[in-house]
């Protein structure tokens, strides 16, 4: 019985203290599975918090082209969605294919991707740098499944440039410029045409006959088909191809345009209402499958339309490829539930590079590892209709652009010293009856405005022939070559701009010093390690550094004052301080014969060959007999069509469509803008525009436009310089010595011409 009893004893201490144990260790378990479920409604609440992002990207669509810009194209669909979202009637992009979508993809501006010339060409050996992160590696990070359909054209000479290797999960569309609609032919010159289609990172055959824009919206819709939305939020890229050139469409869209006389015209509307119905397709699915309650769609441009195929920026001036406002102006909108301002028209200044920023914000996602960013975050202009962050933009600078002597009305610099005895003789000649009607006092006087001393040139002393009254003889004696130098400053590559805006007013005179010289004060930053830092001596003005002795008269004059004044732009938040410098206006701080363009606050500055500034009405037919672009170009001043004329200024708020030249009245404000052209030039990276190579032809490789450098074989831009065009060619011109032999190489250049316009 003691033995028994000993024994139930022993047991009931054991259970007891198990059960202590227990009911000690239940807290514990409780409160990591407590904190297990607290991280995973964190996590659902994030995931529910980040919006799904469609991005739709537009091919060449013009300020005009659109329904509730211009009514005679039907555009139901795209009209309902910007009247019950938010318009931006204040947004710009890129003039050209590759520079917008280079800016959006990686929210940096050219000028630092070096990709500040042209367009990236099929048999060219260059993409977006290596080193440089993009919007869906970001995004990706974040969460996000990201996918991309449509038009690339960011480069592809190797497998590292493709979009699956630049952040996205799939890629379904073309690599090149411009592709057929049916065939997905694409041409970089005679005989020099392939097939360009691709799924992911390869050729996709078999689609011909099928219209891109229906192939790609089918692409789309089953992307949202297959995803979860309650998963993991979506980036969709829809990159379409319309409404660029070649003018293809099918017939049933055709037919509601048949009024309009002409055919272009015709075409081009007909392509915008494909666009419409891809966009309706698009919208569908996302309410079909539960993305539309927590989505956004982004609608975009990538730049101007051109009339002479059928598109129209009217009322603005100029085109695709121009830096006038029907060039960077472009058509965009907003629509989202998440918006908390809807059904109204945003003024605020925006551009391309802020989607980076904003749509990285608005995903949860960490933008602070991306350095460089020129965007901003303009979520809170765009939702709430606050004030946009963005107080300038610079549309850009290409030292390589020189002018050409057919667009000799703008293009020569009463500065630049290239104006060569050898280049200056016949053609402006040839421009004399029709644009160079000018008396010798109307230069002379034009002159004396932009010069500090009359200057005249080898083209311009033979002119003045039946006045009896020239200028002095003196004075007609070219000047020395030391005084003929272009005035230009050239700074180093290593600086980036700092934040800070300009006080340009509306009226008022510049302080200036005459006694004390400021200096400028700029904190060096580290190169990036980019192929583009090749030699600071490629880049900016190409020209001549100026003598020793105008070093110091050249140099930037900001005057950074100490204490820091509320004296900024119309519509700069006051609780930003703006920083004072003052330009001496009798030196220049920039050379006006670069090409490049930049809009601070309600000022906009273009210098060099902007290209050509037309109005083009929507009743003027591209098939109109004779120069029909100057139509409206002679009811300007005599004045302002000189050969000397080389820069331009417009106040955009008040004459957005670019009809009154501000630059002779407010040369205070020309100086201040030129200053900070100067400012941003010290940040470019050199221009990265490599020679085509020869073993991208297609012929190579099946037939097909696909990478043609093994990632092993060559190093990232080898190239050192950029792409010059007249190595071959002298070679070619030493052959022919028969006239039928010139005539057929004048027949080989214009038919390479056109197919370079067609791209």
């Amino acid at each position: 019985m003691q033995a028994a009893a000993v024994a139930l004893t022993v047991l009931s201490v054991v259970f007891s203290l198990d059960f202590l144990s227990a009911h000690r260790s239940k807290p514990n378990h409780t409160q990591n599975q407590e904190d297990r479920n607290t991280q995973n409604d964190e996590t659902e609440q994030k995931k529910k918090n980040q919006p799904h992002i469609i991005f739709i990207l537009t091919d060449d669509q013009g300020f005009n082209d659109i329904g509730y810009h211009n009514p005679t194209l039907k555009t139901p669909t795209l009209d309902k969605l910007a009247a019950e979202g938010v318009t931006l009637e204040n947004y710009y992009v890129q003039p050209i294919c590759t520079p917008s979508r280079s800016q959006l993809i990686t929210g940096r501006y050219q000028i630092h991707t070096g990709l500040q010339h042209s367009i990236i060409r099929p048999r060219q050996p260059s993409c977006l740098p290596s080193h440089m992160d993009t919007l869906p590696e970001r995004l990706r990070e974040a969460g996000y499944t990201t996918h991309m359909v449509g038009k690339w054209h960011l480069g592809f000479y190797r497998k590292a440039c493709l979009p699956t290797r630049k952040g996205f999960d799939s890629f379904f569309g073309s690599l090149t410029g411009s592709v057929d609609y049916y065939s997905y032919g694409s041409c970089d010159g005679p005989g020099l045409c392939g097939y360009d289609l691709h799924d992911d990172e390869g050729v996709a055959w078999g689609q011909e006959g099928k219209y891109s824009t229906t192939l790609f919206t089918q692409r789309a819709r089953k992307i949202l088909e297959s995803h979860n939305p309650t998963d993991r939020p979506l980036f969709l890229l829809l990159s379409l191809q319309a409404v660029h050139t070649p003018l293809q469409t099918p017939k049933s869209y055709i037919y509601p345009y048949r009024d309009m006389a002409n055919v272009a015209r015709r075409k081009f509307a007909a392509m915008v209402s494909t666009v419409d119905e891809a966009v309706r397709n698009v919208t569908y699915a996302l309410r079909k499958y539960g993305y539309y309650r927590n989505s956004v769609i982004i609608y975009s441009t990538d730049n101007g339309a051109q009339p002479f195929t059928g598109g129209s920026n009217w009322p603005l001036r100029g085109r695709k490829g121009t830096y006038w406002e029907g060039g960077v102006r472009g058509v965009a909108f907003v629509h989202s539930p998440l918006l908390r301002r809807r059904r109204r028209v945003s003024k605020a200044l925006l551009h391309i590079t802020d989607w980076f920023p904003t749509l990285v914000g608005l995903a949860g996602g960490n933008t602070s590892q991306s350095h460089g960013l020129d965007g901003f975050d303009v979520w809170p202009a765009i939702s709430e209709g606050k004030e946009s962050p963005r107080q300038e933009i610079l549309h850009n600078i290409d030292p390589l652009h020189k002018p050409h002597a057919q667009n000799t009305n703008w293009d020569v610099s009463t500065e630049d010293a290239s104006v060569s005895k050898s280049k200056g003789q016949k053609k402006p000649k040839k421009k004399k009856k029709k644009i160079l009607r000018q008396k010798p006092k109307q230069k002379s006087a034009f002159r004396l405005k932009t010069t500090k001393k009359p200057r005249t040139f080898s083209h311009q002393a033979a002119k003045p022939k039946p006045k009896p009254k020239p200028l002095p003889k003196p004075k007609l004696k070219p000047l020395p070559k030391s005084k003929l130098k272009p005035k230009t400053k050239v700074f180093p590559q290593s600086q980036r701009p700092a934040l800070y805006y300009p006080p340009l007013k509306s009226s008022g005179a510049p302080s200036v010093s005459a006694t004390s010289r400021p200096k400028t004060h700029i904190q060096p930053r580290l190169k990036p390690k980019s192929r583009r830092n090749i030699s600071p001596n490629q880049n900016l003005l190409q020209s001549r550094p100026p003598p020793a002795k105008s070093k110091k008269q050249l140099k930037l004059h900001l005057n950074l004052k100490s204490r820091h004044q509320n004296m900024s732009l119309p519509g700069t938040p006051k609780s930003h301080p703006v920083p004072q410098f003052s330009v001496q206006p009798s030196q220049s701080v920039w050379d006006a014969s670069v090409q490049a363009a930049i809009r601070v606050g309600d000022w906009k500055l273009l210098t060099g060959d902007p290209g050509h500034g037309d109005w083009v009405p929507p009743q003027v037919l591209p098939t109109l007999p004779g120069r029909w672009w100057n139509l409206e170009r002679s009811v300007s001043p005599p004045h302002k069509s000189s050969a000397l004329k080389n820069f331009w200024l417009f106040n955009i708020t008040a004459d957005p469509c670019e009809r009154q030249d501000l630059a002779d009245q407010r040369p205070d404000v020309v100086q201040r803008l030129m200053a900070r052209l100067a400012f941003y030039n010290q940040t470019a990276v050199p221009v990265y525009f490599p020679p085509d190579d020869p073993r991208a032809n297609p012929s190579q490789h099946e037939g097909a436009w696909v990478p043609w450098v093994e990632e092993e074989d060559e190093e990232e831009g080898k190239y050192q310089g950029v792409y010059k065009k007249g190595n071959n060619r002298k070679k070619k011109k030493k052959k022919p010595k028969c006239p039928v032999c010139k005539l057929q190489s004048i027949f080989l250049k214009l038919n390479t011409r056109m197919m370079s316009n067609r791209i």
